[in-house]
């Protein structure tokens, strides 16, 4: 119950942790760009900068286009493996409960709505009008003026919402790539401007905090309004939450018999006992979220980007 409850209010757009982010203060992030129109619909984003900080620890392979290549790492879960499940964990095999993250790449903007548009153009299935219930609720592109017409409340360089894990996965396989995990998602999005590791930099904790604080406005920022990560990846934190391929793990014991138990001493208000970090605010809000999501959910706050690579 107590998720669903918390799933009803995140959807429904609250001033809570999923309700959306706006775009970083003015001036953070140089928002001149060169954009291309194909038609009416297609937007075509600036290349990345080249960034030294990735220099000589990036994959050998060169980046995808519109993807930046994100070194090998470590994803610290929120809890140690005594706190977690192991047959839902079984990468956390260090005492401090790090998982290893392989290089990869990554999308260095969340997907548009002109990105989709063509997506939809090739794959009618998972148009608005034709797409089984099972794999989105209503609120499925409800955006949009039809089922090939974002309208002019889905603007072309603006981040798809209002999308399921379903259909995001679909779209990352028709590119060729994957939903990024939670692990290499957490970690490319643990870096800040000058950093691979801002997680214990309270500044940066705070700067999430206060975007989570802000309701979503009706139509998002474009892609590329927040700042600009040490690897060249925009807007992982502040402009729209975003799907990753594990999320149905955080809480779920993997046999639905077993739901009952729940990790309740997690979930509850003695969540922060046994936390790798409890003063991290934000990474219990986006576990919470994550855990009060369906595969068939979609929100007005709630995007994704797409991952090549590191298994």
């Amino acid at each position: 119950m107590a998720r669903r409850i918390l799933a009803m209010l995140l959807l429904a757009g609250l001033a809570l942790p999923g309700a959306g982010l706006p775009a970083a203060p003015a001036g953070t992030v140089d928002r001149t760009r060169d954009r291309a129109v194909d038609g009416a619909v297609q937007a075509t984003l600036p290349p990345p900068q080249p960034t030294a900080a990735a220099a000589g620890v990036t994959p050998a392979e060169r980046p995808p286009p519109r993807m930046a290549a994100i070194p090998a790492g470590v994803y610290r879960p929120l809890y140690k493996p005594s706190e977690l499940n192991p047959q839902r964990h079984p990468g956390a095999t260090a005492p401090s409960g790090e998982i290893p993250v392989a290089p990869f790449f990554l999308d260095i903007y969340p997907v548009t709505n002109a990105d989709y548009l063509a997506f939809l153009r090739g794959n009618g299935k998972w148009q608005r009008s034709r797409i089984a219930r099972i794999f989105a609720d209503t609120g499925y592109l409800n955006s949009w003026a039809g089922d090939l017409e974002p309208g002019p409340q889905a603007p072309p360089e603006r981040p798809l919402v209002n999308v399921s894990w379903f259909a995001a996965r679909a779209y990352c396989q028709w590119r060729g790539g994957h939903l990024p995990t939670t692990a290499q998602w957490e970690h490319a999005a643990s870096a800040t401007e000058t950093s691979g590791d801002g997680r214990f930099d309270p500044a940066f904790a705070q700067r999430i905090l206060a975007w989570y604080a802000r309701p979503m406005p009706a139509v998002p920022p474009p892609v590329g309004s927040v700042f600009r990560n040490v690897w060249g990846v925009y807007d992982l934190h502040g402009l729209v939450w975003e799907w990753v391929r594990d999320f149905n793990t955080a809480l779920v014991s993997g046999e639905s018999r077993g739901d009952s138990g729940l990790e309740r001493g997690i979930y509850c208000a003695a969540g922060s006992i046994g936390a790798v970090n409890g003063n991290d605010y934000a990474a219990f809000m986006r576990y919470a979220f994550r855990s009060s999501l369906e595969a068939s959910y979609t929100a007005a706050s709630l995007g994704f980007r797409c991952a090549q690579g590191g298994g």
